[in-house]
């Protein structure tokens, strides 16, 4: 669910009304983002097909794996981010998401080495899973059929889970997700059920069809944030592992889609040092300028730019006692609550999204679907085809051999 306070709106550079017409959304969505974003959950059923049609039980054969490394980079990389939070803190191996070329040293035999790339072309991945095939370290790949990442993994005699490429990969993260959720769980790392995949694809498509273009912005949560983020600088903070994954992946979808400053990290980096943007040039408002009678929507009027807090809360939900510490829970969600209280006393506006849903991989699903939206209506409400990102291309255009 997600809650906001009225809050600073960029109306000098947003149209707000466009973000009420259909048809000039999907004029302005050319590419289709957001129904690339809506097949979050047809990804999730798709890509676990795939996934059991795969032959993953070679890699099982020797047993526990000494560490996991995910090789990859952008999305494909932040599965791995996934993966160590699905498994949770008492995972019995170390996960490292992995985003440099070739593999970390000490990685050898008793190492799996999980290389994604959604074209299959990435370097980053291309050159984990040869090295990895060199090193003797068990090898899963999982990118776009007929690529070089899947005739790496065929010389290497290594399993290949080939994701159909129908999107670009920051709106597939969820059909390069699961497959690296599913070779963990054959490894034994991960406790994901069938029950767990169906829960968060329904998930998904109910979030879909909240966000979906038709609705307004007053029941649609997505607009709503895209609007309570405008013409603010968004400071996203999770209060737990799994809400952070989510914050960091709103930062990711706010740069590329929005192309929008954003601040993302964990609650506990906010308390120290973080919290103090509070304070800082756009952060708290000076005592003469603060009107605790002034009408909120007044707001729009002023030409400062200011911070907006988005708190990304997991709290209270201790379903799991494998992988969830009540302690800890209890920390984060004081500090959760302590940095909103220091947030609005500066008059800095706070939106809160919470977690719903029973397993891990529900709660984070329903923590990024509502801000991969949010970041894709910012887009269009600023003129932007979320789409195109010309600074993307061109930096590829420079690294690229």
């Amino acid at each position: 669910m997600i809650d906001g306070t009225a809050g600073v709106r960029g109306h000098r550079k947003v149209d707000e009304a466009l973000l009420d017409s259909l048809a000039a959304i999907e004029a302005a969505d050319p590419g289709r983002m957001l129904r690339h974003t809506a097949s979050a959950g047809a990804q999730v059923r798709e890509s676990a097909a795939l996934a059991a049609e795969a032959n993953l039980t070679s890699i099982a054969g020797e047993g526990r794996p000494r560490a996991v490394v995910v090789a990859g980079q952008g999305t494909a990389a932040r599965t791995g981010d996934i993966l160590a939070t699905v498994a949770g803190p008492r995972c019995p191996v170390p996960v490292l998401a992995h985003r440099s070329a070739g593999v970390p040293g000490w990685v050898g035999a008793g190492d799996v080495v999980i290389a994604v790339s959604a074209s299959g072309r990435s370097p980053e991945a291309l050159s984990a899973a040869d090295a990895a095939a060199r090193r003797g370290a068990r090898l899963v790949a999982i990118g776009a059929p007929d690529s070089e990442l899947e005739s790496v993994a065929e010389r290497a005699r290594a399993p290949f889970i080939a994701v159909p490429r129908r999107a670009p990969a920051r709106a597939a993260i969820w059909g390069l997700t699961i497959p690296v959720l599913l070779a963990a769980r054959t490894l034994g790392l991960v406790k994901i059920t069938e029950a767990d995949i169906a829960e968060t694809a329904t998930r998904l498509d109910a979030d879909a069809e909240r966000c979906r273009p038709s609705a307004e912005s007053f029941v649609n949560p997505a607009k709503s944030l895209a609007l309570d983020l405008a013409g603010s600088i968004p400071i996203v903070w999770g209060s737990s592992m799994l809400a952070t994954v989510a914050a960091r992946r709103f930062a990711d979808s706010l740069s590329a889609n929005a192309r929008y400053p954003v601040v993302a990290g964990a609650l506990g980096e906010a308390g120290r040092g973080r919290v103090g943007l509070l304070d800082g040039v756009y952060g708290a408002l000076s005592e003469v300028d603060r009107d605790i009678f002034a009408d909120p929507s007044e707001d729009a009027d002023n030409d400062a730019t200011r911070l907006r807090v988005v708190l990304l809360r997991d709290g209270g939900l201790v379903s799991d006692e494998e992988t969830i510490e009540p302690e800890p829970v209890a920390v984060e969600e004081r500090r959760a609550d302590a940095v909103q209280e220091i947030a609005e006393r500066r008059g800095v506006r706070v939106s809160t999204l919470t977690a719903e849903g029973g397993s891990t991989l529900e709660r984070l699903a329903s923590l990024i679907a509502v801000p991969d939206f949010a970041s894709l209506y910012l887009a269009i409400a600023h003129g932007l085809d979320p789409m195109a990102v010309p600074a993307m291309s061109e930096m590829k255009d420079f690294v690229t051999p």
